[in-house]
């Protein structure tokens, strides 16, 4: 159990928590929410020791294992699978005191490591780190790369898998979601579900969120707020909270106006001067009661172009790729305005290149594309928040793209984004993940496109602004396509889905919760397979089986040599007693004393032969035992 008592917590001069509680009881699944910059990352920084709280105390259990996912990391130049089995800590001391222990032949310390690399499943280290790679997106290729090979968001994905390794007993988890595809969030998904330890989540997903944990802290007011149950629980109990707390704040703001009227009348006359005090004492003692405030701070809409063509963009037989290397063949689709369509498949599988070429941004390697004469189209990807200029303001980015258009105007559409004052004329070099991409959708809805692709449109995004772009896009009256992990958001935008795999292009006949069986389903052809794979076993790994085994039989059949050896040196030595003692001379009387001496070796090296055999037998029945085992 780990308990936080009153504790109270200052960033930089500005207060984010404040005589707060909380207790966490082992196995529990909390998901931690709250406005960007509420203390929720700080929260996580206090269990790992790295913040020390200015009042109260944090109780954790003696020894607790905890597992974080870093963000970023100093990458060493290993491959993929290796980084990602540096995540079992206890493994890698493990090898490293094989490795002393084969240096010094040790053999008891080589029984002991290599016993607890058989509990703890060390052998198959390999093929476990790999089927973390292949849950979160890598192929086969990509578990031998370099780590350095990787982009920034795949860099991520690695750490998420290496904590995942050896998650041990407490399991911290901040935006695990932000870099992956849905097949990728849907496989993590289900791997939290059935992970026994204590797990805090942070995440702006609320699908996520509703099938991953069974409690939520709402970090609000200073305080850590928890509800039971999931995320939508979470929202109806809020709801209800935030209801009831108007309702009496209304009730109290009457009962004020009520009494300051009294006051007001009735102060000056003696005979109502002494319940006028009573009053007064009544407003002082009286616990003021806040108002419930639950709108967001966004609000804005993605303005359509008042021209449209139909179709708006039209692929005829098309042949998708780069160079000479083809994702996708015999493409053929029509947009039209009002078309609303979700794109699923795997990672790799082509999403993106589809959307860069409707994008004209990738030229046809064979086919046509032909583009309607009043298409418009707002392009969302997330390395656009890396093409922003760093040393403008939200407000010089949209003046640029419209010189002519008022301050007040840009400023007020801005604020929708919540721009507001100051932040709208700053520099986006300090922003937040989240600010840059807030700003980059600000600056697609403000072209009026008559078509929208967007790729991943709500990573960095918190639940406030994700709800506002979900309104956004139900009210878009143009052409869309989305490529999003949030499945809310695509539930609630898209009239239709297509799927984008083995090298085509098709409508996809389902929902998402028909996607999520389909995945499902190739899991366990996938799992089946590993199993047959693991049955036949290639030359190099049984090389390496061959080798563990050698390393585990070597104590036992070099003890074994040893024996043998004495043996054979005991057996001649009593041979060589039985033939003195066979010769006559040596009963002769002045040979007396020499008798008594080869009768007393005779005893002790027959005594000591026994020994030795029966020792042997039990180490050869020992071998012969582990043999059967390995």
């Amino acid at each position: 159990m780990i308990v936080l008592e009153s504790i109270s917590l200052q960033r930089g001069g500005r207060p984010l928590l404040e005589s707060t509680s909380l207790t966490i009881h082992a196995g529990q699944h909390i998901g931690i929410t709250g406005a960007n910059g509420a203390g929720k990352t700080s929260l996580f920084r206090l269990l790992l020791g790295e913040l020390t709280p200015d009042q109260g105390n944090i109780n954790l259990p003696a020894r607790l294992h905890i597992a974080h996912m870093a963000q970023e990391t100093e990458f060493r130049p290993i491959t993929a699978v290796e980084h990602v089995i540096d995540g079992d800590k206890q493994l890698r001391q493990l090898e490293s005191d094989l490795h002393k222990a084969e240096k010094d032949n040790n053999a008891n310390e080589l029984a002991r490591i290599h016993e607890t690399l058989q509990n703890i499943d060390g052998y198959n280290a390999h093929y476990r780190a790999e089927q973390l790679l292949h849950g979160l997106g890598f192929s086969q290729q990509d578990c031998s790369r370099p780590v350095q090979e990787f982009s920034g968001g795949w860099r991520i994905r690695l750490n998420l898998a290496q904590v995942l390794m050896c998650p041990g007993e407490l399991l911290l988890l901040d935006e695990p979601t932000n870099h992956l595809d849905l097949d990728a969030t849907i496989w993590l998904e289900q791997w939290l579900q059935r992970f026994q330890g204590t797990l805090l989540l942070i995440s702006h997903d609320r699908d996520f969120l509703d099938s991953v944990t069974d409690s939520i802290v709402h970090v609000e007011h200073l305080k850590l707020n928890l509800y039971k149950g999931n995320y939508s629980a979470f929202e109806r109990q809020r709801g209800e909270r935030l209801a009831q707390q108007q309702a009496m704040f209304e009730k109290q703001q009457l009962r004020i106006r009520e009494i300051e009227t009294f006051v007001t009348r009735f102060r000056a006359k003696a005979s109502k001067a002494r319940q006028a005090q009573s009053r007064l004492k009544e407003l002082d003692r009286m616990q003021v009661i806040s108002s419930a405030h639950i709108d967001s701070p966004f609000s804005f809409r993605i303005l359509e172009s008042p021209k449209m063509s139909d179709p708006l963009l039209v692929l005829s037989d098309a042949t998708i790729g780069y160079g000479e290397k083809i994702l996708l063949d015999h493409v053929k689709l029509n947009l039209h305005p009002g078309s609303r369509i979700g794109l699923l498949g795997a990672n790799g599988a082509g999403k993106s290149t589809l959307i860069k070429t409707l994008l004209g941004e990738l030229p046809l390697l064979s086919g046509k594309r032909v583009q309607g004469e009043h298409m418009r189209i707002g392009y969302f990807a997330q390395h656009q928040l890396e093409a922003l200029d760093l040393d403008a303001s939200p407000l010089l980015h949209l003046q640029r793209l419209s010189p002519t258009a008022t301050e007040q105007s840009i400023r007020n559409y801005i604020g929708g984004f919540n721009f507001h004052g100051d932040e709208a004329l700053a520099s986006v070099r300090p922003f937040s993940g989240g600010e840059k991409a807030r700003l980059a959708l600000a600056i697609v809805a403000w072209q009026k496109p008559n078509l929208l692709l967007m790729d991943e449109p709500t990573n960095h995004l918190d639940l406030d602004m994700r709800h506002a772009l979900t309104l956004a896009l139900q009210e878009f009256n143009g052409a869309m396509i989305v490529v999003s992990h949030d499945r809310h958001l695509l539930r609630n935008c898209v009239d239709e889905f297509w799927l984008v795999a083995n090298g085509r292009v098709s409508v996809f006949d389902g929902d998402l919760e028909d996607y999520q069986k389909l995945l499902a389903r190739s899991e366990t052809q996938t799992a089946a397979t590993d199993e047959q794979v693991k049955d036949v076993i290639n030359p190099k790994e049984q090389r390496r089986q061959a080798a563990a085994k050698r390393q585990q039989l070597s104590p036992l059949k070099n003890r074994l040599q040893k024996l043998e050896q004495q043996m054979d040196t005991l057996r001649n030595q009593l041979s060589s007693i039985e033939t003195q003692l066979a010769d006559p001379q040596t009963y002769q009387d002045n040979n007396r004393a020499a008798l008594q001496t080869l009768l007393q070796q005779q005893v002790t090296i027959k005594k000591q032969l026994a020994d030795t055999e029966e020792e042997w037998l039990q180490k050869q029945e020992e071998l012969e035992a582990l043999e059967l085992e390995v």
